[in-house]
């Protein structure tokens, strides 16, 4: 009995450890920063005052439903990526860039990583993802900030 008590708390003990070390190395392979984070209030905000700079806005998700955003497809995919590629290319290293998909909850989304990891293959140094931590609807739409129809 001894020694299947200390089986189990051993296994525990290791499965502890196997879920703290995987979530660890997932928070730190995000191609994003904290600070590169964009919450949506803050570019609904900037959106609306016409006295600030704005950004250029990509969606890299299944459809642009943020006004005067790009919509270059699901970064998932190769040729939407390269597609996203072409756009950059068209701008300077330090221009202000916000991507977005909002397909799905963030940690589960296939499109934002590719393209983050693409801005930062290219050097830009102000690129940020707009934080849509469940999706699009939730975090932008349905808290009534700009959207095409």
């Amino acid at each position: 009995m001894k020694r299947s008590l200390r089986s189990w708390v051993v296994a525990g003990a290791v499965m502890s450890l196997i879920l703290i070390s995987a979530f660890v190395r997932r928070s730190q392979s995000e191609p994003w920063t904290p600070d590169q984070l964009l919450e949506p209030s803050v570019l609904a905000s900037t959106m609306k005052n016409p006295q600030a700079v704005q950004p250029k806005i990509l969606c890299v998700g299944p459809g642009a439903l943020i006004p005067h955003s790009i919509d270059v497809g699901p970064a998932k995919e190769k040729a939407n990526l390269d597609k996203l590629k072409a756009e950059l290319t068209k701008l300077p290293k330090d221009a202000n860039i916000v991507i977005y998909c909002g397909c799905c909850p963030f940690d589960r989304c296939p499109n934002i990583r590719p393209a983050f990891s693409l801005l930062n293959e290219m050097k830009f140094t102000h690129a940020r993802l707009l934080n849509l931590t469940h999706n699009l609807k939730t975090d932008w739409i349905d808290k009534g900030y700009p959207a095409t129809e």
